[in-house]
């Protein structure tokens, strides 16, 4: 709490006034910061007890400013478990926006399709998540006051958002899917037959982050929606071999589509 409270009083000093948004950019999709009027850009190094990002394509940088006439806090890049966090360190910043204000979270995140339908840089609208992450961020209630210790989880991801969502997808002829989002430790890809089996169990896409975020979001009682660009297909009648860079440029192909459903979303709040 000591922590929380230090980082939360820094960056109440840079803010001009109370955010009710809050953003998580993911692999390759830092983009939306252009559509942002920005006040301040803080690189996460100057912020107190914040971890710093290890991978390359994530800025690493705390935006504050106005998107969509709203005031947010946008992460341009996030923290993973592969790079060696712990979920509490992972899922900090989204204690600090509680703390400033922000009440409507919104993630995007790369990901592999497992369903032969998708195709690379479709955009699934992320309807539910299967958790297999080796670790939980509220193991050992570290903020007991500011969630319960059995938060509901049946629905994490807010239902009128989805439909909005949905909705600007439909008018703006933007191609998109629905679905479970599976959340893996990585940092490695999966084999064809962890593919398989994740397709087995309910899912729709796999990555290796969003799901700590949003059980901390949720524990807070935040509104979330995530958003996932597929950059690969996992299902065994498309496999191919990916490199950093492939994912990367598919991730860029669909983030004008993604830009404008997040900022319409916005918006309309």
């Amino acid at each position: 709490m000591e922590a929380l409270l230090e980082t939360t009083k820094f960056l109440q000093n840079k803010i001009t006034q109370k955010p009710s948004i809050g953003i998580i950019l993911g692999t390759g999709l830092g983009g939306l910061v252009n559509y942002v009027e920005i006040e301040q850009s803080i690189p996460y190094g100057n912020i107190p007890n914040f971890p710093l990002s290890t991978v390359e394509s994530h800025k690493g940088k705390l935006i504050i400013g106005k998107i969509a006439g709203k005031y947010a806090v946008i992460m341009q890049g996030r923290f993973h478990y592969y790079e060696g966090y712990s979920m509490q360190q992972i899922t900090f910043p989204i204690r600090v926006m509680k703390m400033l204000g922000v009440e409507n979270l919104f993630v995007s995140n790369a990901s592999g399709g497992l369903q032969s339908y998708m195709e690379v840089s479709d955009l699934l609208l992320i309807t539910d998540h299967i958790n297999l992450l080796p670790d939980n961020p509220l193991r050992g209630n570290p903020y007991p006051k500011l969630g319960p210790m059995f938060p509901d989880m049946s629905e994490a991801y807010d239902k009128e958002l989805l439909q909005k969502a949905e909705q600007i997808a439909i008018r703006e002829n933007i191609r998109f899917h629905k679905g479970v989002y599976v959340s893996v430790a990585g940092p490695n890809l999966e084999t064809k037959a962890e593919y398989r089996y994740l397709r087995i169990i309910g899912g729709d896409a796999v990555g290796m982050s969003t799901v700590p975020e949003i059980i901390v979001a949720k524990h807070q009682g935040m509104r979330c929606f995530a958003i996932s660009v597929i950059t690969d297909i996992g299902h065994e009648d498309k496999i191919k071999k990916v490199d950093l860079q492939e994912i990367l440029e598919a991730a860029k192909r669909a983030e004008p589509a993604m830009t404008k459903i997040i900022s319409e979303l916005i918006a309309s709040l």
